[in-house]
């Protein structure tokens, strides 16, 4: 039975969530169809620049992405402080990016006066336009439903285009963390449907190499910040070149379809997260089959279920990679 999401988000555990959403009818919906011989690479850009435009108006961000054939991967950071930080005029306009939202609340941007019995109003009106820009599941309706209505209009026909939930799952530590965002980068090479990174359209992976081409970062993306992460509001605690060489010779295993042996400079980076080659390869091949929820430690997962108030540890037996 589905679990309501409030049961899946622990904030005070982790601000970090894999996300992914399925199309439901049998072609490929967002690439090209077999059965058809159509081609609907097109929509892939519809999603990426969703998820761009998305990230810039929501306290939510993306570490890592890839828009496949039929199906989506997303990492997202909830950045909390952010959400807290906006005024209460900021609130209304970045929600006025998606929705219309209401008179008293167009008014209240505009700078006309509230009147006093509406002030209680206006004040609710914001703290829930506030809470839903730090919240992935209006963050994930406002990419799918956008997507969904432009397919169907353009195969003039009505129905789901999506399925009806996304799956979630909280990436608990820094090694469930890099190991699904590298799962989602490697996602194009593990489909087979490009042979290097720099060819994996649509996806991050291809989006942080092009920057670092010229020594820069995507600004839309959660930035590495190596060791400066204690005097950064945010960022992900690795080397971008490391995370990078990673990758890469990840996905030059997986591609040769080959157990592989791994260079003493990547076994030194895999020795910063107390992960074996073996689990590595494991997890950046088979993420997706051997968790079905939350990832991390077994002291991780642990307080994440106290948190949550969970009598059991569900998945406990998949931390054995995790270690």
């Amino acid at each position: 039975m589905p679990r309501p999401r409030r049961t899946q988000i622990s904030i005070e555990d982790t601000s970090y969530y894999h996300c992914c959403s399925r199309v439901v009818r049998r072609a490929y919906l967002c690439g090209e169809d077999p059965l058809t011989g159509k081609n609907y690479n097109h929509r892939r850009a519809w999603v990426e620049n969703q998820l761009l435009k998305l990230s810039s108006i929501f306290a939510i961000d993306i570490a890592a992405y890839a828009v496949m054939s039929n199906h989506l991967h997303v990492v997202l950071y909830i950045d909390i402080e952010q959400a807290n930080q906006w005024s209460d005029k900021e609130v209304v306009q970045q929600w006025h990016q998606l929705f219309k939202g209401s008179e008293l609340t167009h008014q209240f941007v505009n700078g006309k006066v509230i009147e006093d019995y509406e002030v209680n109003t206006l004040k609710s009106l914001i703290a829930e336009y506030r809470s839903r820009l730090s919240d992935i599941s209006w963050f994930m309706r406002c990419l799918n439903e956008p997507i969904a209505r432009k397919a169907n209009h353009e195969d003039k026909c009505t129905g789901h285009f999506w399925e009806g939930r996304f799956k979630s799952q909280a990436l608990l530590d820094e090694a469930a963390l890099l190991s699904c965002m590298a799962y989602v980068d490697l996602n194009p090479i593990r489909g087979k449907v490009a042979k290097t990174l720099q060819e994996s359209n649509y996806t991050s992976i291809q989006q942080r190499i092009n920057a670092a081409i010229t020594g820069q970062q995507p600004n839309y993306l959660v930035p590495f910040v190596g060791n400066e992460y204690m005097n950064m509001p945010k960022g992900l605690r690795f080397n971008v070149q490391n995370y990078l060489q990673l990758v890469d010779e990840t996905g030059r295993i997986i591609s040769e379809g080959k157990g592989g042996v791994m260079s003493p400079s990547t076994m030194d980076i895999l020795s910063c997260l107390n992960m074996s080659a073996e689990n590595w390869l494991k997890l950046t091949n088979d993420f997706g089959r051997i968790f079905h929820g939350p990832v991390g430690t077994l002291q991780e997962l642990t307080r994440y279920c106290e948190h949550l108030e969970k009598r059991r540890r569900h998945f406990s037996a998949c931390c054995q990679y995790i270690c």
